[in-house]
């Protein structure tokens, strides 16, 4: 007996920021349904004028649904999570109740443990961790702007499969990948080179290492990663130093989330990278004394900026 074809794809994205609207706005282009999920202002633009959606090859409006709802991700079968960290059990609480039976839930957020988190309150659902590289803005609501790169690397589920052809026919270069794990840590690691410095300065990539005294600080900052991460056992990449001073270069005119963050009185990530660093250091023996100054030096404006 022949076994029934799987359901075609349909998408939600909780949290449709920079992130979640470059996705969800792409794969709404190539024709599927999609829904975004985020804040007021966001939904009420796309709602009565459609995402627009600023590339590096294209400029155009598409029109996903959007709602401000968590309960939207009932019509779903596939969840691209893209809240912030510090908000993943809360949100993934949120949309728990609302989950179709099967559906694959996507995190493509920053850090390392976010997935271990939300399978955490969401036992029993298809959690998959995904990495991550885009440079993406929201330049207003429903206004997103792209600024370079688009690549995503998932980790293995029952629906990969389809979810890479799907994302490959909408113009995301994509893998599926069971190192998922020393994928993450890879771009945790640049993540720590750059979005403590950028947010601190105020300044894209491209002229962050221009600045005096940056490029010592940058190297430090990865050396301790990558001794942190070999005492954690995972694998990082032979030539990481060269891959993380390219991104000044791909990514030029990209300033870091936790940029925006401050800049915007927003509370920032930075606990889940340059504070995870420090916390598995402790944990392992491993001194980061240039990711706890970092790490401290964001904390401090942090407090000072978030109203």
């Amino acid at each position: 007996m022949t076994p029934p074809n799987p359901a075609p794809l349909s998408f939600a994205v909780m949290g449709a920021g920079a992130v979640g609207c470059f996705y969800g706005g792409m794969l709404a282009r190539a024709g599927l349904p999609v829904t975004l999920i985020g804040r007021v202002a966001h939904v009420q633009a796309i709602q009565s004028q459609g995402l627009h959606l600023q590339t590096l090859t294209f400029d155009e409006v598409v029109h996903p649904q959007a709602s401000e709802l968590p309960s939207a991700v009932t019509e779903a079968n596939v969840v691209l999570f893209a809240v912030k960290s510090t908000d993943t059990e809360a949100a993934g609480l949120q949309i728990r109740p609302h989950l179709q039976p099967g559906a694959l839930v996507l995190c493509l957020q920053n850090g390392v443990d976010n997935a271990e988190r939300l399978r955490a309150v969401l036992p029993g659902v298809d959690v998959a961790a995904a990495a991550v590289y885009v440079a993406t803005e929201m330049a207003g609501p429903g206004h997103l702007r792209h600024h370079g790169r688009g690549e995503i690397i998932i980790e293995p589920s029952p629906r990969s499969a389809a979810l890479a052809q799907a994302l490959q026919a909408a113009g995301v270069p994509t893998q599926i990948s069971a190192q998922v794990r020393n994928v993450l840590w890879t771009k945790l690691v640049i993540n720590c080179a750059y979005n403590g410095l950028s947010s601190i300065g105020q300044i894209a990539y491209g002229e962050l290492l221009q600045r005096p005294g940056v490029s010592q600080v940058l190297q430090d900052l990865v050396a301790e990663c990558r001794a942190v991460a070999a005492a954690d056992g995972v694998v990082l990449p032979d030539d990481l130093e060269v891959s993380v001073r390219a991104i000044a270069h791909s990514m030029a005119t990209q300033m870091s989330s936790t940029a925006h963050d401050l800049r915007r009185g927003k509370p920032t990530e930075i606990d889940f990278l340059n504070g995870h660093i420090v916390r598995r250091g402790e944990l392992l023996g491993v001194p980061t004394p240039a990711n706890q100054l970092l790490w401290a030096a964001v904390k401090l404006l942090e407090a000072r900026s978030v109203c």
